[in-house]
């Protein structure tokens, strides 16, 4: 019986220990952003949709497929992640939402906001679980643990005719 009980609270402080970090406060965005994820890893790639957008006092991320199925949908509200809809949970996906929350806080807000992390010229890094290589502000490469690679790009404005 007490052999279960720890490792319950082991397994239960290990899920917490792999909860990505999350800001202080909710950094200032431009919202709404479409932007183009290009996932990476072990050769192989998928290309997605992230569509991030205000709503009431918190974030909304969603990722889609290229044929429009959603893949991950999530609220970022009060510091805590919510499920957004029936989509099952995707650790990988609030990862990747974290991670981007970090590349997109806005310099003059970054050391508040994390205060572990560092930045010089176009490389920002919060140790040792993100990297992000800025090409320009929403072009930008994004490195994550088990050699998983993001290339992070605004897609194109459709022009009006």
């Amino acid at each position: 019986m007490i052999r279960a009980l720890l490792v319950g609270c082991l397994l239960l402080l290990s899920a917490c220990a792999s909860q990505p970090p999350l800001p202080e406060k909710t950094p200032s965005l431009a919202l709404p952003l479409q932007l183009h994820v290009e996932r990476q890893q072990a050769g192989q790639r998928q290309d997605w949709l992230l569509v991030i957008q205000a709503e009431g006092p918190g974030i909304r991320w969603s990722l889609i497929d290229p044929l429009g199925i959603p893949l991950a949908r999530q609220q970022l509200r009060d510091g805590h992640w919510q499920a957004d809809g029936l989509l099952p949970p995707n650790p990988e996906a609030r990862e990747l939402f974290a991670a981007l929350l970090f590349a997109l806080t806005p310099a003059g807000e970054l050391r508040a906001n994390y205060p572990a992390a560092r930045q010089q010229d176009a490389l920002r890094e919060l140790d040792p679980r993100w990297r992000v290589h800025y090409r320009q502000a929403l072009d930008f490469r994004l490195e994550l643990p088990r050699d998983l690679r993001y290339h992070i790009s605004p897609l194109p404005a459709e022009n009006a005719s």
